[in-house]
């Protein structure tokens, strides 16, 4: 599988070049067998060191190479994968907070996505909820 594409790449590269932003993650990688996963934000000009919110048993921010990413063999010959899906929708400080309450990037996921609501209570649509 191919870890990033032109666009993401692209992106990553900017989000590098302005670090003192926010930024919402551009990919999501995963293990499929079990613990890994990566929300990547930037990434260096020399096209291998990512930052973001990794996640192998805790979630923290910070850096890895994507180069290491691709090397890891898993199971059936298998690697690391690029969620397809993943589109991102909070700025990386958001996710960091919901991944440590929560314990994982996973769970973080799912109370995100699912509750519709941001950590402190925000709703994400800006419409009253219905009685």
């Amino acid at each position: 599988m191919i870890l990033l594409t032109g666009t993401q790449r692209n992106r990553l590269l900017a989000n590098g070049r302005d670090r003192d932003q926010d930024h919402i993650p551009v990919v999501k990688f995963f293990n499929p067998f079990g613990a890994g996963v990566w929300l990547a934000t930037e990434l260096d000009e020399d096209g291998d060191i990512m930052f973001g919110l990794a996640d192998i048993g805790y979630p923290e921010l910070g850096s890895w190479s994507l180069n290491e990413l691709r090397s890891i063999r898993l199971p059936f010959g298998m690697g690391i994968e690029r969620d397809l899906l993943f589109t991102g929708d909070f700025p990386i400080s958001v996710w960091a907070e919901t991944a440590r309450e929560t314990g994982s990037i996973r769970d973080a996921e799912r109370l995100l996505y699912r509750s519709g609501r941001l950590p402190g209570g925000t709703r994400l649509d800006t419409e009253s909820p219905r009685s």
